[in-house]
């Protein structure tokens, strides 16, 4: 007979207490339950007998700080009746000065809403655009009307054109220069071949740079002015906050000189017996020049005092007699001092300069004026046909050439140098006054500094910083090498 199975009798051989018994997982598991907290307990107690607070940490520090990673205490300070320990002013004015952006400003944030710490090894003075934004979104000063535009989120958002760039503005300097000619192939002298000029021919860094001037003369660049950088140019460089580190001089492009840009094709000669031309420089510095070379050449070739008149000269087209005159050494030197003089102050510098024409000598006296109404017949030396008056070169406009066209920002032309100075300098190749603004607007800036990864960085801090590095004061070390190196 076959043996009967049901489920119940199956399920009584089963032993119900089967889960109570001891296994070698199931001892594992305890142990593992019981030690684990143990341990952790014992590394806690471990660093915090050494005063190690990385475990406490929310992340790594930025490289300048990395030397507190172990020293929250340098900068949480603790205050009596809190739990937690913010990062407080105090503790960043005890390494570093932060002077304050405007003393008109509403408010002044803390240290850290703008350098935000435990972000790893990020440059803590790139501020987001919503630190900035907090201010100047809504810009509000203590008293009066704010001085800057407001409504300014970021470079994308809110920021206007900029003020240099505005059509409604001009250059107000006085040198006349037309760089559409000067960019064309041009005489570069009389009898001279065409050159074609480069930007970096006349436009070039101040600090850094020792190739030799292509058109500049070594002879001007060597000679001493009587006129400062400040008779000619505006020197005030940023107006807006100082910067915190020292220039490097090869941020901005420096004046452009006659000695050494110029001086190659603009030649200042004013006389055939002469070869070299005049200094630079101020009128009496000229007149006292003119004055020296003609006395000594005079001095060499006294058969020049007795003079005939030089039908080239004579403009009419009749045909005169010949006539003669002598001169006296003084009365020669004035004679040829008063016609360089015309020649220089209507011609050549008048060329680049502004000239205030003032009445310029008679040098009628030298071309032989066949009559002088002015002139009293008494007051003529013998031979002569009128007398010298006295010498009066026109007064020279100062150039009052802008060296910085965006006082409230930040710019390095090294850092752009692989591009053409035309792609951002579009309209010098056009430009025919010397009127003309010709630095880039807002849009060209932003076809390369925009949000994202195939851009430029174009957060507020590339161009714009906050404290005001003028008003810097001298901070009192309080740290010491072994007490920082204690705990790492």
């Amino acid at each position: 007979m076959a043996r009967t199975r049901t489920t119940k009798k199956l399920a009584q051989r089963i032993d119900l207490n089967y889960f109570k018994r001891p296994t070698p997982l199931k001892r594992a598991k305890l142990w593992l339950a019981l030690l684990l907290p143990v341990i952790a307990l014992v590394w806690i107690a471990g660093h915090f007998i050494a005063r190690d607070s990385r475990v406490y940490s929310s992340g790594r520090l930025s490289n300048p700080h990395a030397v507190f990673e172990t020293q929250c205490a340098a900068c949480h300070v603790q205050r009596a009746g809190e739990f937690s320990a913010k990062a407080e002013n105090s503790a960043c004015l005890a390494c570093h000065d932060g002077p304050t952006h405007h003393e008109e400003q509403t408010r002044a944030p803390n240290c850290a809403e703008c350098h935000v710490e435990h972000r790893g090894k990020i440059d803590l003075a790139a501020a987001s655009n919503q630190a900035c934004a907090t201010c100047h979104a809504n810009l509000l000063v203590k008293s009066g009307e704010t001085h800057f535009p407001s409504g300014i989120r970021s470079f994308e958002d809110g920021h206007p054109e900029f003020y240099a760039a505005e059509k409604s503005n001009a250059d107000t300097g006085t040198i006349k220069l037309n760089h559409e000619l000067h960019m064309q192939p041009i005489r570069r002298l009389a009898n001279g071949t065409n050159v074609q000029l480069e930007c970096g021919d006349c436009h070039r860094p101040a600090g850094g740079v020792g190739a030799a001037w292509l058109y500049g003369d070594a002879k001007y660049i060597a000679a001493t002015v009587s006129y400062t950088d400040a008779d000619n140019f505006q020197l005030g460089g940023r107006s807006g906050l100082a910067a915190q580190n020292p220039s490097s001089g090869r941020e901005l492009m420096a004046p452009v000189k006659f000695a050494n840009a110029c001086a190659a094709c603009h030649l200042l000669t004013f006389d055939k017996r002469f070869d070299e031309g005049v200094p630079h420089d101020k009128p009496d510095i000229i007149h006292a020049f003119l004055e020296k070379k003609f006395a000594g050449y005079i001095a060499g070739h006294s058969n020049e005092l007795r003079e005939m008149q030089d039908p080239s000269r004579e403009l009419t087209g009749k045909r005169l007699a010949p006539r003669m005159q002598t001169l006296t050494t003084s009365q020669w030197v004035e004679e040829k001092v008063a016609v360089a003089e015309e020649l220089l102050a209507r011609k050549t510098c008048a060329q680049c300069h502004g000239m205030a024409l003032q009445k310029l000598p008679d040098t009628g006296i030298a071309r032989w004026a066949t009559s002088q109404e002015s002139v009293n017949a008494g007051q003529m030396a013998p031979g002569r046909v009128a007398p010298v008056l006295p010498q009066r070169f026109p007064v020279v406009a100062a150039a009052d050439t802008k060296l910085r066209w965006l006082p409230h920002a930040k710019f390095d032309h090294s850092a752009h140098t692989g591009f053409t100075c035309v792609s951002c300098h579009s309209k010098a190749p056009t430009s025919t006054d010397s009127s003309d603004i010709l630095i880039p607007g807002i849009a060209t800036c932003k076809t390369c500094h925009a949000p994202g990864p195939n851009h430029a960085e174009s957060r507020c801090f590339e161009c714009h910083t906050y404290h005001d590095w003028a008003k810097r004061k001298d901070v009192k070390p309080s740290f010491t090498l072994p007490a920082l190196h204690a705990g790492m």
